[in-house]
């Protein structure tokens, strides 16, 4: 037996692990098995990727099956890294045509998450892009989803968490880009209210996410610095930086983390000051267009290994709501508030634009999604809780990908699609067998 956790340390679970090479014999491997669920690369926060008795790795399902350069449409295995993927298909002139906070995340976890982007709000989730996927069964039989195909099982397992079996390979098309720059301009928001608003006064631009002081009080509440972006072209080179490659190396160093931080290290004034910081480098850059990598725009903590250890060896939740639209400003300003007082939330806060989503468990709905990382402490989950009930009331909804410790009662209110969703559990003989510790506890 393994203990496992999720990226956020919290909860660990003992679990045995079971590691086919190769998407061909993981049919026999689990053809007599129950309670166990696919797990890429261990970056979901929570519980989702953690078997009830069973964790299946899928990290040996890593080629790239095919890949045609006309189209941009790619065929891949289901452990392939995203950051591995990125590496090969860049200097090619392409990029995925939706990626998370992070790359060192499978192509098979971004599909059983529904990853949504920062252009989530334009070109939806990254399930949007699947035009196929091949699925194995508990009965160890294969299947191929599409939309023309089983098209009913590719919405269940499109942000479906690993419970309608365990994903072997993926096609989908990739976005041809002309270099390997985003052109981006900051815009700097002195509240909740004006970030909001220029988030939406940006919906024309592909990529949009704001960074909140989560600490700011009183008429600062929720200052936010936005950083809105495009692939840049050879002509942005030439005027914003003159004779720079036009795909520039992807290999930066990157610091790391050595071990656990202790407790105290994050506080109010260790956070404010950070915060403080921040912001203002980040102000003065706005204004005007400038140049940025593409790793550290669409990943700024992957360059900071182990940093989950800042949060101390007990870890953290990461707490993502969505809220709809009409609603989100009420709702965001009193999460902030009441995170805010409480003194010790997250160094990088963030804000997104959604729109709507497609998949019986996926996340996204129109409206806007908040992000923090709260330290696991005594008096944590009593606050979550509390602003789980405004979220519902709302009419919001958590990330399943980062949750480990929703009640089932806050699960089922936020997700319409749920009855759906079991009805195609059953039917395919998932019930029972394939199973997470998430699932165990939410009564998927």
């Amino acid at each position: 037996m393994t203990e496992l956790a999720g990226w956020g340390r919290y909860p660990r679970h003992e679990s045995e692990v079971l590691s086919p090479a190769t998407p061909t014999t993981l049919p026999k491997t689990i053809a007599d098995k129950t309670g166990f669920i696919a797990r890429g690369n261990g970056r979901a926060y929570g519980d989702a990727a953690i078997g009830e008795r069973i964790t299946v790795s899928t990290r040996g399902f890593d080629r790239i099956r095919a890949f045609d350069r006309t189209t941009g449409l790619i065929r891949v295995e289901a452990g392939v890294l995203l950051s591995d993927l990125l590496n090969v298909v860049v200097p090619l002139g392409f990029f995925v045509p939706v990626v998370p906070g992070t790359k060192f995340v499978t192509i098979g976890g971004m599909i059983a998450s529904d990853v949504h982007g920062k252009n989530h709000h334009q070109d939806g989730g990254f399930g949007d892009h699947v035009e196929a996927l091949t699925l194995s069964l508990p009965d160890g039989s294969v299947v191929t989803c599409s939309r023309e195909e089983n098209a009913d099982l590719l919405s269940a397992t499109i942000g479906g968490m690993g419970l309608t079996g365990t994903i072997l390979e993926a096609t989908f098309r990739l976005r041809p880009v002309e270099t390997g720059w985003m052109k981006q301009k900051t815009l700097v928001a002195p509240n909740l209210e004006s970030a909001l608003a220029a988030l939406q006064s940006v919906d024309d631009v592909t990529y949009t996410v704001a960074w909140i002081d989560c600490l700011a009080r009183g008429a600062a509440l929720g200052r936010s610095l936005i950083f809105a972006a495009e692939h840049a072209r050879p002509r942005d080179i030439d005027v914003l930086r003159p004779g720079a490659p036009t795909f520039p190396s992807s290999k930066f160093g990157r610091l790391s983390v050595p071990f656990d931080l202790p407790a105290v290290t994050l506080n109010r004034m260790s956070v404010s000051a950070f915060n403080e910081l921040y912001f203002r480098s980040g102000a003065v850059k706005s204004g005007y267009p400038f140049l940025v990598h593409w790793d550290p725009y669409f990943f700024p903590l992957d360059g900071i290994g182990d940093w989950n250890r800042i949060y101390g060896k007990r870890g953290f939740l990461q707490y993502q709501c969505v809220v709809p639209t009409e609603k989100a400003g009420p709702v965001l300003e009193r999460i902030l508030d009441q995170v805010s007082r409480r003194g010790a939330a997250s160094f990088l806060a963030v804000l997104k634009r959604l729109g709507p989503g497609h998949g019986d468990l996926s996340f996204p709905l129109d409206g806007f999604t908040l992000t923090l990382d709260l330290p696991v402490s005594d008096d944590v989950f009593a606050l979550l809780d509390e602003l789980d009930r405004a979220v519902v009331a709302a009419g919001g909804r958590l990330y399943l990908a980062k949750d480990a410790r929703q009640s089932p009662a806050t699960f089922e209110a936020g997700y319409p699609g749920l009855a759906r969703f079991r009805e195609t559990r059953r039917a395919i003989g998932a019930s029972g067998r394939v199973s997470s510790r998430l699932s165990m506890r939410l009564g998927i």
